[in-house]
C-alpha cells in the first residue's frame, strides 16, 4: 500500500509525498516572465509537503500568447532557477510546464495568427487559425526542444508537456481539428511522438510527464477514451509519468469544473489509462481531487500512483503536512470563485478560505505569538470565525458572541443554495478551529453595546426592492433558505446580482416541484457566474429543469398572483403568474457600531472578502495593542 504523504519513485529521484501541485494560469506574472510571487506560492507548497510542483504552463513558441501574462519559456530560464533554488530544500521535484494553446490562444497580444493543424475555427474565440505548414510544425518541435533544454540548465527536474484540452497538441492528435491530408493528418499522433523525442534528447535523464486529454467528451470525432487508451499505450515507454484528463474544445467546464461536479470525476478513466500502460509509466489521478481519503483510496485501489491535488493545495499550502500530523486541512470547496484566474480583469490566483494564496509576498503570515489579551469578537459568521481563529492561533483569549443559535452565519445560508453544500465544509473547518483552539463561545446572544477593542462582524440584513408591491407575497432569499414554507403556486426569483444564488434558488424551487421562473435585466441568466466556468452548464440545468427564463427585463410590480415584468430595450410591459416573489437583491450591512467592522457589516460581498476582512481585523487589533 503507497501512503499519500510517503515518497514515491519517479525517473530515479524521490519525491517527499504522492501529491502533485499541478499547473494552472495564476496571473503571478511579470510581464511574460514568472515573477518572486510565483517563487513565494511554488515555495509555500514545497514546505507544506508537495511531492512535485509543475510550474504554470510555459509557451514554448512566442507564437503563442494566450493570456496576458502567460509565461514565455524563452523568458523564463532565471525565473525557474529561483523557484527550484526555494523547493529543493524541502525535497520536492520541480517540473517546467510547457506547451502551445493554439487556436485556443489569443490574438489579442501576440497580433498574430492563431497556430492550429487544420483551418477549423475555435469554438470559444470563433476566430479562424492558420493552418500550420512544414516550418511552422519544424518551429514547434523546436520550440518545445530548447524550452525543454533551458528548464534542464535552470535546475528544473524536468518537464511536464501539455497534451491536455487547453493545447496544440491535443488539437493535432484530435480529429476535430486536424483534418489535414498530410501525414500529419494520416497519423495524428506523430507531432506528439516527434515533440517528445525531442525533448528527450533535451532532458536527458531528468522527468518527462505528460498531460493528455483522454476524453474529449465529442465522441462523433474527438478522442475517446477506447482510442486514448490504445494511444496511451503507444506513448507510455516516452514518459515517465501521464496525466490523464479529459475535454476539449468543445467542453469548456470539463476540465475544471465547479463544485456542482462531484471530486474525483476521473477516477474510471485514469484507472483505464493505467490499465492500459501496463506499469510502463506512472500514472497521476487528476479531477478535482480535494480530499485526502479519496485520493488514499485512489492509490490504495490501484487507480494511480500519485494524485494531483491542485486546488486543495490553493486552499491549504499546508495540506501534506497536515494529513502527516493527523490534522484537518482547510476544505477546498471547488467554488473556482478566486482561483479561476482567465478573465478580463487578470485577477491573482488566491482561494475564498485562505485568502494569502497568491499573495505570500505582500499579506503577512499568521504565525508567531503575542502577549496574551482578551479579545471580544461580535459575530459568527466567516469573517468573526476567522478573526477569533486567528487571534486565538496567535495566544489571545478570545471571546465570540454570536446572536444566532449556530455559528457560520451566510456561508451556511449560502450552502442551503441548489448545487453548492460542499460550503458547508469551510464553514465546518472554521468553527472546528474556533473550538480546538479554546475560543469561548457564546450563541443565541444579541450584543447591543459594543466595548472599546472589540472586533463587529456581525453580518447584514436585506435590502432594497426597487419595485412596487401592490399585493402578493415577497419572500427574502435568506429567510427561504432559513426553511419559510412558500404558499402553494408558481414561485418567480427576482435575480437583479446574476451570481450563484438566484440561479441555484431556482434550481432548488424546480427540483422541489414548484414551477419557477427566474427574472434578470441581462440578456443570458447568471452572468457572473462567466468567473467560475459555470455559466453555460447552470443555463442547461435551468433550461432542463423546465423553469422560465425572463430575461432583458425588469420587474416592476408585484400582485396577487402576478408580476410586471418591463423589457430593458422596448419597455413593452407584460405579466408572469406569482404566487410568491423571492428576492435575491443585493444587501445592506448591519448597524451595530464599532471601531473595527469587518466583513458584510462593511459591506456585504464574497466569503473571500469575509474571510479576508477578518484576518485583517484581527492583525489590526494585535498591532494596536502591541503599541500600547
Amino acid at each position: 500500500m503507497s501512503a499519500l504523504t510517503g515518497p514515491a519513485e519517479i525517473a530515479g529521484r524521490t519525491t517527499p509525498s504522492r501529491v502533485l501541485f499541478g499547473p494552472h494560469e495564476t496571473n503571478l506574472g511579470r510581464g511574460r516572465m514568472l515573477s518572486d510571487r510565483h517563487v513565494a506560492y511554488y515555495a509555500a507548497r514545497a514546505a507544506g509537503g508537495a511531492g512535485i510542483v509543475v510550474t504554470e504552463t510555459a509557451s514554448v513558441h512566442d507564437s503563442d500568447w494566450p493570456y496576458e501574462r502567460a509565461p514565455l519559456a524563452a523568458l523564463c530560464g532565471p525565473g525557474w532557477s529561483s523557484i527550484a533554488d526555494s523547493c529543493r530544500p524541502h525535497g520536492t521535484l520541480v517540473l517546467a510546464g510547457l506547451g502551445h494553446a493554439g487556436s485556443q490562444g489569443s490574438s489579442a497580444f501576440g497580433q498574430s495568427a492563431l497556430w492550429a493543424p487544420s483551418r477549423v475555427p475555435d469554438v470559444a474565440s470563433r476566430e479562424l487559425p492558420m493552418e500550420l505548414e512544414d516550418a511552422e510544425i519544424h518551429a514547434l518541435v523546436e520550440g518545445f526542444r530548447e524550452s525543454a533544454k533551458l528548464a534542464a540548465e535552470s535546475g528544473m527536474d524536468g518537464v511536464e508537456l501539455d497534451a491536455g484540452q487547453y493545447s496544440l497538441l491535443r488539437q493535432f492528435a484530435s480529429a476535430l481539428t486536424n483534418q489535414r491530408g498530410d501525414t500529419y493528418g494520416g497519423d495524428k499522433s506523430m507531432l506528439l511522438r516527434e515533440v517528445l523525442g525531442a525533448v528527450r534528447e533535451a532532458v536527458g535523464d531528468r522527468i518527462i510527464g505528460l498531460r493528455l486529454s483522454c476524453d474529449e467528451l465529442a465522441p462523433w470525432a474527438g478522442l475517446t477514451p477506447e482510442q486514448a487508451a490504445v494511444l496511451a499505450g503507444d506513448l507510455a515507454a516516452s514518459v515517465d509519468y501521464l496525466v490523464p484528463v479529459r475535454g476539449s474544445a468543445m467542453s469548456g467546464s470539463a476540465t475544471r469544473p465547479d463544485l456542482h461536479t462531484e471530486p474525483g470525476f476521473n477516477l474510471d478513466l485514469c484507472r483505464r489509462i493505467t490499465e492500459a500502460v501496463e506499469g510502463r509509466t506512472l500514472t497521476v489521478l487528476q479531477g478535482s481531487v480535494v480530499d485526502p481519503a479519496q485520493a488514499q483510496q485512489a492509490l490504495d485501489d490501484g487507480v494511480a500512483s500519485l494524485v494531483e491535488m491542485t486546488r486543495a493545495q490553493i486552499a491549504d499550502p499546508d495540506l501534506v503536512a497536515k494529513v502527516r500530523a493527523g490534522a484537518a486541512p482547510r476544505p477546498c470547496v471547488l467554488s473556482n470563485q478566486k482561483c479561476r484566474v482567465r478573465d478580463n480583469r487578470n485577477p491573482i490566483v488566491a482561494c475564498i478560505g485562505e485568502p494569502r494564496s497568491g499573495h505570500e509576498t505582500e499579506d503577512p503570515a499568521l504565525d508567531g505569538a503575542d502577549e496574551p489579551r482578551e479579545v471580544l469578537v461580535i459575530g459568527g459568521g466567516p469573517a468573526g470565525l476567522e478573526a477569533a481563529r486567528v487571534l486565538a492561533m496567535r495566544g489571545h483569549r478570545v471571546e465570540l458572541r454570536e446572536r444566532s443559535e449556530r455559528l457560520g452565519g451566510m456561508l451556511r445560508v449560502a450552502a442551503e443554495v441548489g448545487g453548492r453544500a460542499r460550503l458547508a465544509k469551510l464553514a465546518d473547518w472554521l468553527e472546528g478551529e474556533v473550538r480546538r483552539l479554546g475560543v469561548h463561545v457564546s450563541t443565541g446572544t444579541e450584543v447591543t453595546d459594543v466595548p472599546g477593542g472589540a472586533i463587529v462582524a456581525t453580518g447584514s440584513v436585506a435590502g432594497p426592492r426597487n419595485y412596487a408591491v401592490h399585493g402578493g407575497t415577497v419572500v427574502d432569499v435568506v429567510d427561504l433558505l432559513n426553511g419559510v414554507e412558500l404558499p402553494d403556486g408558481p414561485v418567480v426569483v427576482a435575480d437583479p446580482v446574476g451570481d450563484f444564488v438566484g440561479v441555484g434558488v431556482a434550481e432548488l424551487l424546480a427540483a422541489g416541484g414548484k414551477p419557477t421562473a427566474i427574472i434578470s435585466q441581462d440578456q443570458v441568466i447568471g452572468t457572473q457566474l462567466a468567473l467560475t466556468g459555470d455559466l453555460a452548464d447552470a443555463n442547461t440545468r435551468l433550461q432542463q429543469a423546465g423553469v422560465t427564463l425572463a430575461k432583458r427585463s425588469l420587474l416592476r410590480e408585484v400582485h396577487a398572483g402576478h408580476v410586471v415584468l418591463e423589457d430593458v430595450f422596448t419597455a413593452e410591459r407584460r405579466e408572469l403568474p406569482c404566487a410568491v416573489l423571492v428576492h435575491c437583491g443585493h444587501r445592506l450591512p448591519d448597524t451595530l457600531p464599532g471601531a473595527v467592522r469587518a466583513g458584510d457589516c462593511v459591506a456585504p460581498r464574497t466569503v473571500h472578502e469575509a474571510i479576508l476582512d477578518g484576518r485583517r481585523a484581527a492583525l489590526a487589533v494585535v498591532r494596536e495593542r502591541a503599541l500600547v
